[in-house]
């Protein structure tokens, strides 16, 4: 079983089993269509496409939710059925590399109780790199369609208000994502409130990555993570991003580093700032 990070090596190994389900999550933040119009120019050999906004995010109320609001379960239950994703399927998200997007999935899975998923290291840019990889621009039919049963969490979850309790106790640790100069509040391209949520410290997820676009070997991620626990169990690190999503790569990072299971605030900044009571961070 694969629970965290996927080689390019062991899905080569592995490709065309019947009980593996490989789902392509490449999506732009600037071009919403980019990562369809990518998949049907090539994609791995028996792939399925999800789109970030339309199958890994619900609805986006103005004013209310951030803006990657996590899907209704039912909505996600029935996803997952439709791939025919069941206890014993072994799941592989992908996007374009960094691994962000693929994270996402990857924990919406766990959310639900399913352990057999993992983000291929590397992604689609590592895939057409080796050897022995294939691309293929065909379509991919769905397989015949299962129940998929939720089962237990295996991830914690926060909302605004206990994120507004816990970030006042030193038991816990409330992480931001993002940027530094996006965590500082020196500007802000994305939402209309540059800043942070007080007390937070920042940890930037692409800084899980190595030169060469694959994460950091476990050892090195748990030397990046373990002064920030500084002793804490990672259910107790509050992770949070822009919109809910980078920082499902952090909580990655710290699965694969062996520290646990952390927690994520879904909202993110982009619902903190829809409360102007709520108060923001600068330098």
């Amino acid at each position: 079983m694969h629970s965290t990070l996927l080689s390019i090596e062991e899905l080569v190994a592995n490709i065309g089993r019947p009980d593996w389900r490989i789902i392509d999550c490449r999506f732009s933040l600037a071009d919403t269509e980019a990562g369809r119009k990518s998949y049907s120019e090539g994609h791995l050999s028996g792939a399925l496409y999800a789109h970030l906004d339309e199958d890994l995010s619900g609805l986006v109320v103005p004013g209310k939710t951030g803006r990657h609001p996590l899907p209704d379960i039912g909505k996600l239950i029935a996803l997952f059925s439709r791939w025919a994703i069941d206890k014993n399927t072994q799941v592989v998200a992908y996007d374009g590399g960094n691994g962000m997007a693929a994270s996402r999935l990857w924990w919406l899975l766990r959310y639900l109780g399913h352990e057999r998923v993992a983000v291929l290291n590397g992604g689609f840019a590592a895939w057409i790199t080796h050897p022995a990889a294939s691309v293929t621009n065909e379509p991919t039919a769905l397989p015949a369609a299962c129940s998929f049963e939720a089962r237990a969490p295996l991830c914690g979850v926060a909302d605004a208000l206990q994120v507004e309790h816990l970030r006042q106790y030193p038991a816990f640790v409330l992480v931001d994502s993002r940027e530094p100069y996006r965590y500082r509040g020196e500007s802000e391209p994305i939402d209309p409130v540059a800043g942070h949520i007080p007390g937070a410290v920042n940890a930037f997820f692409m800084d899980n990555l190595s030169e060469d676009g694959l994460f950091l070997p476990p050892e090195q991620l748990r030397e990046r993570f373990a002064p920030l626990l500084n002793g804490r169990p990672a259910q107790q690190a509050v992770f949070y991003c822009g919109s809910g999503v980078s920082a499902c790569h952090n909580i990655l990072a710290i699965a694969h580093a062996g520290l646990g299971s952390a927690t994520l605030y879904p909202g993110s900044w982009s619902e903190w700032i829809t409360d102007p009571n709520r108060a923001i961070g600068s330098f």
